[in-house]
This record gives structure tokens, C-alpha cells and sequence, in this order.
């Protein structure tokens, strides 16, 4: 994954705060983590998308993130919508069937960055000016812009439409020029204020540590819009417990970004994977200081990046890292229980493997279990290098009546060549919940 960088956008919180609050973390206990992953039960998918692939002829589609809708009038008949970066947004159904193909957008100009779809979320009943209606919302990282679809499952030519106001300005950058640079908008989580009703995207900044908050906004003609409320910048650099300053080795004027968001609904709390730091937890207005709940393996690794092959050569690791999860720290979603109970899930993407932390507040999200999505056989492989995940406790009709989870697989699929393939395995979440409870 690319490594991130960071910009100064309204700081609302000290770094010397959040550094402590960092610091609160245990540190990592002894060298053992391949044994650690190795001993994580495992699950198995039930189907897989067909594979994408990221090159001219597949379309440069590369999976990325996934969302799950669910038709509440016939459960059966319930969606995934996913990224495919250039290659726009894909739609599936429950057998993990193609449904829909979306476009992204065009460059703006010859010269210009096409547009690219990285991370996708659902509002539902947002009220436009033609009624209310569930969307998926994506982060079009090509043109710094966030892109709003309708979801009416019976529509003539597919259940999403496009219902983006063509005005709607860029989330992080000035003009054309700077769009192009492609620091512009990456990850994206949405949430709907219990308190207000009002709805909101939070939105990071490819390399860089930022976080916006948006409110979503009807617009005529039943479009959406948006504004910025406030942003946020984690820090960069960590004072480690032996008194030296700490960065993760990127390369130069990149420095750790966030990708993976989600927010619960039930106490407005946001959940932020900085790639190669930890999950963080954060009001989900943006105020107030956040807190790192864990932290990556590798956090206090130092590192030298080499020019030449464009990498990072880590140096000996001082032990203040966490034990759970390895960079990059991926795809966060959020398991919910009709007794409040539930799980933050984190894709700790250094080991193929999913990290589950108590989502109530009062236990201290405490870390509560984890595991890995395996092979079913030889043909349906597991999930590897996992960038986006998506879970839904309800049931989904005779296919899925315990619930889903859609995890995105990076690695190659098996008999696929040379070329570079991703897609998206669908997992009874019944597996999940007695993989959490061993």
C-alpha cells in the first residue's frame, strides 16, 4: 500500500496529547507473532466474486472496499457494492454475482487524473429534495470529490444511480493542479448523528494524517451535496518510552495516512486505522483528543528507505510495538449485537489476519479475539493482504439468514497467471461469531 504524508488542516488537538494518549498502549511483550497469527482459528468463504483485474484489459479495476445494503423487503434480494478504483464501482448479489458495472469518472482534462474509486459506505433514508433514499457513497480519490448513488433495487438499468451535484467542490484541494498530486480524498466512513438526524462522511487524506468531517446536504434536482464541518490531523511522529522521537520509514514527504474508518452509531465514536501506527478511537465530530487503542507490531521500528528499490530496511526492533495487529492496518467494520454488545474488526493486513476489540466503551475496547479467512478448497481461496472489509449481523434472507461478512482478497487468485487479480470473498458470519467465541 502507499505510504502516507501529512498536512497541517485545523488541528484540533495537540500533538503532545495525542502522543500520550498513544503511549497509554501496552508494549509488545516478546517476538513470537508469527505464532500468534498461525494460532487464530479460520474461516472459510461461502463464494467469491469474479476476479478483477488491474490492468488495461480488465479496465485497471482493482477491489478495494466493500459496503453491504440490505433490501429490507425481500432479504433475499440484498447488495454489495464495492470499489474497483479506476475501474468505478461494482455491484453484487448474494451468490456474489455481477449486478451492476459503474464508471468512474473521466479526468477532468487530458493531462488531469482520472477519476478512481477507493472506499465505499451506505446512508440510509437521507432526505433529498425528491424524497428520502439509501445511498452508497464513495471517496473518488482521482478528483478529490465524494460521489453519491441511489440504491432502488427494481430501477431499469440497475439499483444504483448517479445522484452527485456536478458542483460539488473538492474535499482537500485548492484547484486542478493540486488534485493532481493526488494527496485528495482516500478513506471514508459515514454516520448519521442520533441527537440531530443529521448525516456526514469522514473522509481522509491519501498520504497524509488528516481527517474531515462533511455534512451531507440535499441539493436540487434530488442530488447531494456537501460541506466541511471541521478536520483533524493525527500526528506524525511518537516519543517512544525510552526518550527518542519516533516515524514510521515511509518514502520521503510521505507520512502515515488512514484508510480504514468506521463509526458506531450508538455512542458516535470513530474507529481510524493510521496504516502503520494503530486504530485509533475518536469522536466522531472530530472534537475532543483521540486515543490509540493498539498499535501495530511494528510501531518504534526504525527504518532506512533505500532509493534505489524503493523500500524500507527496518532496523531492530526496540519492543514497543503492540501484539495484535501488523502494519498495514486495514479495513475496520463494525459487528453489532441486539444487546449492544459487539466487535470493532480490523484487517491487520502484515499477517492476513482479522483483529476483533470490544466495542463498548466502559471495556475499554479490549482486545477479544481474532482470525483468518482460509481456503474452502482448492478452487476458493481465502482472503490475503486485505485492504477493505464489510459486516452485517441481520439476516440476508436462505443465503446468508445468520449474516455476512465481504472481505476483499489482494493476493492473485489461484490459476489467474501472470496478472495481477483482486476480488471479494462473501463469509457466513455464523463462522465469524463462533471463530470470536473459541
Amino acid at each position: 500500500m502507499t505510504r502516507s504524508t501529512i498536512v497541517r488542516s485545523a488541528v484540533l488537538a495537540a500533538t503532545t496529547a495525542l502522543t500520550a494518549a498513544a503511549l497509554a498502549v501496552p508494549a509488545q511483550a516478546d517476538g513470537h507473532h508469527r505464532v500468534f497469527a498461525d494460532s487464530l482459528p479460520s474461516v472459510t468463504p461461502r463464494a467469491e466474486t469474479p476476479a478483477l483485474h488491474d490492468d488495461d484489459e480488465g479496465g485497471n479495476a482493482d477491489a478495494d472496499d466493500p459496503a453491504i445494503w440490505r433490501n429490507a423487503a425481500a432479504p433475499d434480494r440484498s447488495l454489495v457494492v464495492a470499489t474497483a478504483k479506476e475501474g468505478g464501482l461494482r455491484v453484487y448479489d448474494l451468490d456474489a454475482r455481477p449486478v451492476q458495472s459503474i464508471a468512474a469518472p473521466p479526468a477532468a482534462g487530458e493531462d488531469d487524473a482520472p477519476g478512481r474509486f477507493n472506499n465505499v459506505d451506505l446512508v440510509h433514508g437521507l432526505r433529498l429534495s425528491s424524497g428520502k433514499a439509501d445511498l452508497a457513497v464513495t471517496s473518488d480519490r482521482g478528483n478529490d470529490r465524494l460521489r453519491f448513488y441511489r440504491i432502488d433495487r427494481d430501477r431499469a438499468g440497475g439499483p444504483l444511480s448517479d445522484v452527485t451535484d456536478p458542483a460539488a467542490p473538492p474535499v482537500f484541494s485548492q484547484d486542478q493542479a493540486e488534485i493532481n498530486d493526488q494527496r485528495t480524498a482516500y478513506g471514508l466512513a459515514t454516520w448519521t448523528d442520533r441527537t440531530t438526524g443529521k448525516s456526514y462522511a469522514l473522509v481522509s487524506r491519501r498520504e497524509r494524517t488528516s481527517i474531515a468531517l462533511l455534512e451531507l446536504l440535499p441539493a436540487a434536482g434530488g442530488k447531494v451535496t456537501y460541506r466541511k464541518v471541521r478536520a483533524l490531523d493525527l500526528p506524525s511522529s511518537f516519543q517512544l518510552p525510552d526518550g527518542t522521537s519516533w516515524s514510521p520509514c515511509a518514502e520521503p514527504g510521505e507520512l502515515p495516512q488512514v484508510e480504514g474508518m468506521v463509526v458506531d452509531p450508538a455512542n458516535g465514536m470513530l474507529y481510524a486505522g493510521q496504516e502503520d501506527i494503530g486504530v485509533w478511537r475518536m469522536r466522531a465530530d472530530l472534537t475532543g483528543t483521540p486515543k490509540l487503542i493498539d498499535k501495530v507490531r511494528e510501531y518504534g521500528v526504525p527504518g532506512t528507505y533505500d532509493e534505489e528499490t524503493e523500500e524500507c530496511a527496518p532496523g531492530a526492533d526496540p519492543g514497543f510495538g503492540g501484539t495484535r495487529i501488523s502494519s498495514d492496518v486495514e479495513g475496520l467494520t463494525l459487528l453489532t449485537e441486539p444487546d449492544g454488545d459487539g466487535y470493532v474488526l480490523a484487517s491487520s493486513q502484515g499477517d492476513n489476519t482479522f483483529a476483533a476489540y470490544d466495542r463498548e466503551l466502559e471495556d475499554a475496547n479490549e482486545y477479544e479475539g481474532g482470525f483468518r479467512v482460509a481456503a474452502a478448497d482448492d478452487a476458493l481461496d481465502g482472503s490475503e493482504e486485505c485492504d477493505g472489509a464489510a459486516v452485517l449481523n441481520a439476516p440476508l434472507g436462505s443465503k446468508y439468514p445468520n449474516g455476512l461478512l465481504v472481505v476483499q482478497d489482494g493476493h492473485d487468485a489461484p490459476g489467474d497467471g501472470d496478472r495481477d487479480s483482486t476480488n471479494f470473498k462473501f463469509v457466513d458470519l455464523a463462522e465469524v461469531m463462533d471463530a470470536l467465541d473459541d
